[in-house]
């Protein structure tokens, strides 16, 4: 009888240590690429645009769907949009074409943003926003993985909804969204009428990448440069009402590429 009750503890045990040991493989992941699905709302982003035709709206599709890649390493993180990206049905209204990047250092707390304007790219460096993060009890399985759902604000009246695996330990997420205990597979803003979703990720044996911030683009470095840039993104605006540069800097500063 003691053989047995041996044998049988034993066997539990070497079951919970494997357990734990694929567990241990799984949490700490230290390097992926994951694939977002980005969609918006064409129709209700555009409902009360005057601008737009009766013609222009029937051929419209509902969504713009494009795909980001999002790779990551101990500290470091890159998003960018993925080659040939679909538009859904608006490729007519949308270009395909798209070589913003935000690159992301933790470790420093800061990131390194390529931003096109005006068909010129531009390098914009900027300290990584802080948010205020309340974690709710609902959950959801995003590409396999169990997510925590977290709100914030933006703008200070924006809802933000993520939701976050612990099982990547990474803090980050698209869009330049970060803070979370985890690595952010989902995001919604309704007031935007999107959502970014991963669809694929690929953890499994796939080397440390060497990630580093782009450098290919304008410097804006000196306030001279930066003037330039904010001349050149206002070209078209109302010269007799003038927004203020802070709001300018924010809007060139966003979270969003």
């Amino acid at each position: 009888m003691k053989r047995n009750n041996l044998a049988a503890f034993w066997l539990i045990f070497s079951l919970l240590l494997c357990l734990q040991m694929v567990h241990a493989q799984t949490v700490f992941i230290r390097s992926a690429k994951i694939t977002f699905e980005k969609k918006v709302n064409i129709k209700e982003q555009l409902a009360n645009n005057q601008w737009l035709t009766d013609e222009a709206r029937e051929k419209m599709g509902k969504y713009r769907t494009t795909n980001w890649e999002y790779s990551f390493n101990d500290s470091t993180s890159v998003y960018r949009a993925k080659p040939k990206e679909s538009l859904g049905d608006n490729a007519f209204f949308f270009s395909s074409d798209n070589t913003d990047e935000l690159f992301t250092d933790l470790a420093k707390s800061k990131r390194v943003k390529k931003k096109s304007i005006m068909g010129d790219d531009f390098i914009l460096k900027d300290t990584i926003p802080g948010l205020k993060w309340k974690i709710m009890h609902d959950l959801r399985n995003i590409a396999g993985y169990e997510c925590r759902k977290a709100i914030a604000k933006i703008n200070d009246t924006v809802t933000v909804v993520a939701f976050y695996t612990d099982e990547i330990l990474l803090k980050g997420g698209p869009e330049g969204f970060t803070g979370l205990p985890g690595m952010i597979l989902g995001l919604a803003i309704p007031r935007y009428n999107t959502t970014w979703f991963a669809t694929r990720i690929e953890a499994k044996n796939v080397p440390i990448l060497n990630i580093s911030p782009p450098t290919k683009g304008k410097k804006t470095d000196s306030e001279k440069d930066l003037k330039k840039l904010i001349d050149l993104y206002t070209r078209y605006d109302d010269k007799k009402n003038p927004r203020k540069i802070e709001d300018i800097k924010k809007e060139l500063y966003s979270l969003f590429l």
